[in-house]
């Protein structure tokens, strides 16, 4: 079921994920000649991508995928706490979708933030929307405004879910590490961006910080 909603081709998720590129490439129509860094990416997302930039660096808690071709690299790497190497790599952009809400509290955000600051003078940084009446990664009405033992115990049973967790305790942890953001907050992490939203009938589905110049 969660698959025919998010996750095949041609589904409701893969519509708004299309229509997202679509959006990027207007906000950046010379993409396919930038060095772009995306954090929290997956290079199997860059394979299908509708554009192909100059070169792409994906930073990512997973493991590299094997033999990227030449125009991607990846690297193991927590994007709150980068290396200098990468830090001061020169990007043209900064990418990032869906990570910010998974980073971990208001301090590493704010890590998180001033990364993409310092990495390229534009950004564009997607985030879901906290009072969207759906939440995402369950596909749950009203899940995130449950306190954490009821969160747990959808997890555990909920039918769209990713994953099913193994028992209680992993549900828990699950849904300790989603802290979906509000715009007051995204306009604080990023101050001199535009704040867009990602409507779906009308309401903001996600929030998007984009920074052109």
């Amino acid at each position: 079921m969660r698959n025919r909603f998010v996750d095949a081709p041609g589904s409701m998720g893969a519509r708004y994920r299309a229509r997202r590129w679509d959006w990027l490439c207007s906000a950046f129509p010379e993409l396919d000649r930038m060095s772009v860094i995306d954090l929290g990416g997956t290079a199997e997302s860059w394979y299908r991508a509708p554009v192909r930039p100059a070169r792409v660096h994906i930073v990512n808690l997973e493991k590299p995928p094997e033999d990227p071709p030449g125009w991607l690299r990846a690297d193991h790497a927590d994007a709150c706490e980068m290396p200098a190497e990468i830090l001061d790599g020169g990007y043209d952009l900064v990418i990032s979708n869906s990570v910010l809400e998974h980073v971990g509290g208001h301090a590493r955000r704010r890590m998180f933030a001033d990364a993409v600051h310092r990495l390229a003078d534009r950004h564009w940084i997607q985030t879901p929307y906290r009072y969207f009446p759906v939440e995402p990664h369950w596909v749950c009405p009203g899940m995130q405004f449950l306190p954490p033992p009821a969160r747990a115990t959808v997890a555990r049973h909920w039918p769209l879910v990713h994953t099913p967790p193994a028992d209680r305790a992993e549900a828990l942890r699950a849904v300790l590490e989603v802290e979906l953001l509000s715009r007051t907050e995204m306009r604080a992490y990023f101050p001199h961006s535009r704040i867009v939203g990602e409507k779906v009938a009308g309401l903001t589905k996600s929030l998007i910080a984009v920074k052109r110049t």
